[in-house]
C-alpha cells in the first residue's frame, strides 16, 4: 500500500484534470507507488494563503485518524469522515462544485487515503487490486472526497450531522441518491434518512427501487407543495465560513456542528416519510412479490 507523497503541500490549490492525468500512473492505480509531489506542485493554481480554510494540515490529520480508527472497516470510515470533512473544509456550494479542488486533495494531499479506502480486492474476473481513476478525479458522487463533502451538505439537518452519519453508513444509499436532483430538496433527504433509520429501506435493491419511484413520482408531483421547506438565510452560511480561522479542530469522538441554519420543518419530513413509505409498498423491487 502506498504512503503519502514525500512532498505534501501546506495549502490547498486547484489542479486541472489535464494536469492531473499524467500522474495517474499504473503504479499508482495499483496502489504500489505514489508520485513524489514536487513535480505535481509545479502544475497547480495556488489559492490565497491568507485564507485559513486552505490549510492542508487539518485534512491530513483527519484522514490519518480515519485510517487508524477504521483500519479493520474501511467502508465505515465514510460515516465518520463525511461530517468532519464538511465542518473542517467550510465551502460554499460554488466552491465545492470546482472539481479542481477535489483533484488536488485526492492526488496531492491524500492519495494514500484514496488508495486505502478504494483499492479493490482481487476477484476471479479481476485478479489484480486496483483503484478506479474516478476516485482521484471523477464526478462529485464518485471522487473520494467530494462524495463525502456533498453527502454531508445534502443530508445535514441545519447544523445537525446525525442524518449524515446514518446516510453514509449505507453505501447503497449514497451511491444511488447523490445522483438524484431531488436530493437537493431538504425534506426529501431527511425523509430518506428516516426510512433508513426505521428499517423500511436497507438493502441495495430496496434503495434502488425506492429512488426510481421517487424520481418517477417527482415528475408529476411537486414535493415543495407536499413538503415545503423554509428559505435558507445565506448570511448564516457566510458567518460559519468566516469563522473557519478561529474554529477549533473538529472532535474525533463527538460530531461537530454545521452552519447555524434552521432545521427542516418536522411536518414536511413526516409528510414525505409517510408518502415515500406508500411509494415503497408498490415500488418494483427485484426479488420481491407485491400482494394484490
Amino acid at each position: 500500500m502506498i504512503t503519502k507523497p514525500n512532498h505534501v503541500p501546506e495549502h490547498l490549490a486547484l489542479l486541472a484534470t489535464s494536469a492531473l492525468d499524467p500522474f495517474l500512473t499504473e503504479e499508482l492505480l495499483r496502489g504500489e507507488e505514489v508520485h513524489g509531489g514536487i513535480d505535481l506542485a509545479k502544475v497547480v493554481e495556488e489559492l490565497p494563503e491568507d485564507d485559513a480554510r486552505w490549510s492542508v494540515e487539518p485534512i491530513r490529520s483527519l484522514v490519518e485518524d480515519a485510517m487508524y480508527e477504521f483500519r479493520k472497516d474501511r467502508t465505515g470510515a465514510d460515516a465518520w469522515l463525511a461530517p468532519r470533512l464538511h465542518a473542517t473544509l467550510r465551502l460554499t456550494r460554488r466552491e465545492a462544485a470546482d472539481k479542481r479542488l477535489w483533484n488536488h486533495i485526492g492526488l496531492a494531499v491524500a492519495p494514500d487515503y484514496v488508495a486505502w479506502r478504494h483499492l479493490s480486492e482481487p476477484t476471479a474476473k479481476s485478479p489484480g487490486r486496483r483503484i478506479a481513476a474516478e476516485r482521484f478525479r471523477g464526478p462529485a458522487d464518485r471522487q473520494c472526497f467530494s462524495r463525502l463533502w456533498w453527502a454531508a451538505e445534502l443530508f445535514r439537518n441545519g447544523p445537525d450531522y446525525e442524518p449524515v452519519v446514518a446516510a453514509c453508513g449505507n453505501q447503497d444509499l449514497i451511491h444511488t441518491v447523490l445522483r438524484m436532483e431531488l436530493i437537493d430538496h431538504r425534506p426529501t433527504a431527511q425523509a430518506l434518512v428516516r426510512l433508513l433509520q426505521n428499517g423500511l429501506v436497507a438493502k441495495g435493491r430496496e434503495v434502488t427501487g425506492l429512488s426510481a419511484a421517487i424520481n418517477a413520482a417527482g415528475a408529476t408531483l411537486i414535493y415543495d407543495v407536499l413538503a415545503p421547506d423554509e428559505p435558507r438565510d445565506p448570511a448564516r452560511l457566510r458567518d460559519w465560513i468566516a469563522e473557519a480561522g478561529s474554529a477549533p479542530p473538529v472532535g474525533r469522538r463527538s460530531l461537530p456542528d454545521g452552519p447555524d441554519e434552521d432545521p427542516v420543518p418536522e411536518k414536511s419530513v413526516v409528510a414525505l416519510t409517510d408518502y415515500f413509505a406508500e411509494l415503497f409498498e408498490t415500488a418494483p423491487i427485484r426479488g420481491r412479490k407485491i400482494a394484490d
